[in-house]
C-alpha cells in the first residue's frame, strides 16, 4: 500500500505573500521566451555585442543621418511591458481583460518614458478587473443584437480612460518607485552591501516567497539596469544555481539513506534543469543548511560585484545553461567564478553541518518533501525524484499537498476499461461520503499533470507516469474488484476529512445512505447523474439492443470471443472491419479482463475512426472461456463515440460489482431479462 503524506491547508501572511508572488510570476513566466529573445538580440547586436549590427542593435545612424531605432529599445519599452500587461489582464478577465489592460499600460509607458514593467504589472490586472466589474453592471440587460456593439465600445472607452489614468496618474508613481528602488540597489552596490541580500533571498526561496521578490522587484530593476549598462547583477541574485548545487553535493558525499541516494539525480535536475525547488526538502531536513545557502549566495554576489559581471536578461529557469546563454559578453569569467565559488562555499558549510548533526534521512526526506509542497501550496513536479513516487509494480510512495479532488482512471483508448473502472471507483467514493471528488476516465495520450491520483492497468503504469509525475499512482489488474480501490477510498478519507466538518460529513453520509440500498453500496449514480436520485433509467435502445445480446456464445477461445463480440457490433453498422482488428490489437497490448467473470474488448485509441456510432454487445459463455488465465463468462464488446457509451458501461459496472446481480445474469433465460437488469440498476 502507498504511503501518502497529506499536507493540511494553511492560511498565513506567508501564504498571502506566496499567492501574490505566484500572481506576479504568472505574468512574467509565460513571457520569459520574449525576455530571452530580447536578451539574445541585445547580447549579439548592440554596439558592445558579439556581432554589432547598427540597424538591429539601435546605435549609429543610417545613410540619411537618422538614428537607428533597432530592436533592443522598442522591444524592452513596448513589447515586453505590453505582453506582461496583456497576460495579467487575461489572468483576471480572459482575452477581454488582457486587451483593456494592455491599452491602459500604453499610457504608463508613454507617460514614463522608461521600461514600465512594474506599471504593466499594475495596469494589466487593474484593466482586467475593472472591465469585469463594468461588464457585470449590464450583464443580461443588453438587448439581443446589440451585444457586440456594447462590448466593443465599452472596452474601447474604458481602455482609453485607463490609458489617460496611466499617463497622468500611474506613471509618475511608478517612476518614483522605480527611482527609489534603483537608488536602494545602487546604495547597496556602492557600499558593498549587496551580498547581504542573500540573508533574505535564500530563506525566501526555500519558503517559496522568492517570486514576489524576484519577479516583483529584481527583474524590472534588472531590465532597467541592463538597458542602461548592458547587463545587470540583479538577474543572478536569485537564479545562481551554485548555493543549491553545493548543498546537494554535500549530501552526495556526507548524506545517508534516501537523501544520499537521491542527491545525484536531484543535483543534475537542479544544476542543468534549473528546477531549484528540488533541493528545498534537503534544507528543510536540516534547517541549519540555510546557512550554507546564504553563505554560497553571498559569495556568488560578492564575486559578481568585484568582477563587475552580470546577465543581459533574466535567467529562467535557473539552469547553468540558461545563465551562460544570458551572460554579457564581458562577464563570462565573473559569472562562472560566481557559480563555482558559490558552489564551493555552500558545499563546505553544508558538509560541516551534515557531519556534525544526526542523520535520519530515510524518514525525513519524505516528511521534508511534504512540508515543502505544503509551503508551495501544490504538488511539486519533481517530488517523485526524491520520494520515488510511483516506483514499483504496485503503487508508489507519493506526497499529497492537499485533499484529493481529481482522480483519473486511464487506459489506452480511454473509453472501455477505464470507463468501467472509473464508474466502480466513483460509486465507492460516493458511498464513502465524498461526492465532491471527481473521478473521470481518459486515454493515456490525453493525460496531463493535473490529477491527484492516477489509476492504470499494471501494464500501463509506466506509460502514464511521465505525463502525471506529481500524482499518486495505483496499478490494478482487476478492474471490477481490485483491493486498490479500497486503498484509494481510504486515501480520500484521510486527505479530505480535515476539510469536512462533522456536520457536513454526517449530512453527506446520511444523504447517500438514504439514496443507496445497502446491497448495492459499490454502486451509485452513473456518470452525469451528479449525485441526484433519478427516475428509473432505461438503457438507450440505440446503444444496447436485443439483437446484440447472445445468451450462449459459440466461441471457445479469447480471440474467437473477441471476433464474436466484434461481429455483433459490425452487424449493427456501428463499426467497420478495421475496428475488430483493433480490438485484437488492444487485447495484445493490455488485457481487457475486468474481474467478476467479465471482459470488455474494445479498440485502441487510434481506432476511433473505425467507429460509426456507439454500440455495445453482450455475450454470455456459461461454460467459461480462458482469458489469459482468468475465467470469463461474459464478454461485452464496446464501441463508443465521445461519451455516449458511458451510460451503459456504468450500468454494466454496477451489475458486476453486485454478486447477486451477477448470479441473476448467469441464471437469465431470456434476452429481455438481461436488458431489464441493466435498466433497473439505474433506478
Amino acid at each position: 500500500m502507498a504511503t501518502e503524506t497529506v499536507a493540511k491547508p494553511r492560511t498565513s501572511v506567508r501564504v498571502g505573500v506566496q499567492k501574490f508572488g505566484t500572481f506576479l510570476s504568472g505574468m512574467i513566466m509565460p513571457n520569459i521566451g520574449a525576455f530571452i529573445a530580447w536578451g539574445l538580440i541585445t547580447a549579439l547586436f548592440i554596439e558592445k555585442g558579439w556581432i554589432p549590427v547598427p540597424q538591429l542593435g539601435g546605435f549609429g545612424t543610417n545613410a540619411e543621418g537618422v538614428a537607428n531605432v533597432g530592436l533592443v529599445g522598442p522591444m524592452i519599452t513596448y513589447l515586453l511591458p505590453l505582453l506582461i500587461a496583456y497576460t495579467g489582464g487575461r489572468m483576471v478577465y480572459d482575452v477581454r481583460g488582457g486587451v483593456v489592460g494592455a491599452i491602459g499600460t500604453m499610457g504608463v509607458i508613454v507617460g514614463a518614458g522608461i521600461p514600465m514593467f512594474i506599471g504593466a504589472m499594475i495596469m494589466g490586472p487593474l484593466g482586467g478587473w475593472t472591465m469585469k466589474k463594468i461588464d457585470s453592471l449590464w450583464d443580461g440587460k443588453i438587448r439581443p443584437g446589440f451585444e457586440m456593439l456594447v462590448n466593443n465600445f465599452s472596452a474601447g472607452i474604458w481602455g482609453g480612460l485607463l490609458a489617460m489614468l496611466g499617463f497622468y496618474g500611474i506613471s509618475p508613481l511608478v517612476t518614483a518607485f522605480s527611482t527609489a528602488a534603483g537608488n536602494v540597489v545602487q546604495f547597496l552596490v556602492s557600499n558593498g552591501l549587496l551580498p547581504l541580500t542573500s540573508i533574505f533571498i535564500e530563506p525566501a526561496k526555500v519558503l517559496f516567497l522568492n517570486n514576489a521578490i524576484n519577479h516583483g522587484v529584481l527583474t524590472p530593476l534588472g531590465i532597467q539596469q541592463s538597458l542602461e549598462q548592458g547587463k545587470s547583477i540583479l538577474f543572478l541574485l536569485e537564479a545562481n544555481p551554485g548555493p543549491g548545487f553545493g548543498i546537494l553535493l554535500a549530501y552526495m558525499f556526507f548524506g545517508r539513506g534516501a537523501a544520499k541516494a537521491s542527491a545525484p539525480g536531484a543535483a543534475i535536475i537542479h544544476f542543468f534543469g534549473g528546477i531549484h525547488e528540488i533541493y528545498f526538502p534537503y534544507v528543510l531536513m536540516r534547517p541549519l543548511l540555510i546557512l550554507a545557502a546564504i553563505a554560497g549566495g553571498m559569495t556568488g554576489i560578492a564575486t559578481l560585484s568585484i568582477t563587475n559581471s552580470g546577465l543581459v536578461a533574466p535567467s529562467a529557469p535557473g539552469s547553468i545553461l540558461a545563465v551562460l546563454a544570458q551572460t554579457a559578453r564581458d562577464s563570462y569569467l565573473g559569472v562562472i567564478l560566481a557559480v563555482l565559488l558559490a558552489t564551493a562555499v555552500s558545499f563546505v558549510v553544508a558538509s560541516v553541518i551534515l557531519k556534525t548533526t544526526k542523520h535520519s534521512d530515510e524518514t525525513d526526506l519524505t516528511e521534508a518533501t511534504s512540508r515543502m509542497e505544503a509551503m508551495k501550496g501544490k504538488k511539486s513536479s519533481v517530488a517523485s525524484t526524491l520520494t520515488g513516487a510511483g516506483a514499483g509494480g504496485g503503487v508508489g510512495t507519493a506526497v499529497l499537498a492537499g485533499p484529493v479532488r481529481n482522480i483519473v482512471f486511464a487506459c489506452d483508448a480511454g473509453m472501455g476499461s477505464s470507463a468501467m473502472g472509473a464508474s466502480v471507483l466513483r460509486n465507492k467514493i460516493k458511498a464513502a461520503g465524498f461526492p465532491e471528488v471527481k473521478v473521470t476516465n481518459a486515454a493515456i495520450a490525453n493525460l496531463s499533470d493535473t490529477y491527484d491520483v492516477v489509476i492504470t492497468h499494471q501494464d500501463l503504469t509506466e506509460r502514464a507516469k511521465p505525463a502525471t509525475s506529481s500524482a499518486v499512482h495505483y496499478s490494478v489488474d482487476n478492474f471490477m474488484s481490485s483491493p486498490r480501490y479500497d486503498e484509494i477510498v481510504e486515501l480520500v478519507k484521510k486527505s479530505n476529512a480535515p476539510e469536512t466538518s462533522d456536520a457536513g460529513a454526517a449530512a453527506g453520509h446520511g444523504a447517500h445512505a438514504a439514496d443507496t440500498p445497502v446491497d448495492s453500496a459499490p454502486g451509485g449514480t452513473a456518470p452525469g447523474d451528479a449525485g441526484t436520485t433519478a427516475p428509473a433509467a432505461v438503457v438507450p435502445s440505440e446503444i444496447l439492443v436485443a439483437d446484440s445480446v447472445i445468451l450462449n456464445g459459440t466461441a471457445t477461445t479469447r480471440d474467437a470471443a473477441i471476433d464474436e463480440a466484434g461481429r455483433l457490433l459490425l452487424a449493427r453498422g456501428a463499426v467497420d472491419e478495421g475496428y475488430i482488428a483493433a480490438m485484437h490489437e488492444r487485447e495484445e497490448s493490455v488485457s481487457t479482463y475486468m474481474g467478476s467473470y467479465l471482459a470488455i474488448p474494445h479498440g485502441t485509441n487510434a481506432a476511433k475512426d473505425h467507429i460509426r456510432k456507439s454500440a455495445v454487445s453482450v455475450i454470455r459463455y456459461p461454460e467459461g472461456i480462458d482469458w489469459n488465465g482468468k475465467e470469463v463468462k461474459f464478454v461485452v464488446g464496446v464501441a463508443g463515440i465521445n461519451n455516449e457509451h458511458l451510460h451503459i458501461l456504468s450500468s454494466i459496472a454496477k451489475v458486476f460489482t453486485n454478486k447477486a446481480q451477477v448470479a441473476q445474469l448467469e441464471a437469465a433465460t431470456s434476452v429481455d431479462e438481461v436488458l431489464e437488469l441493466f435498466g433497473k440498476v439505474n433506478a
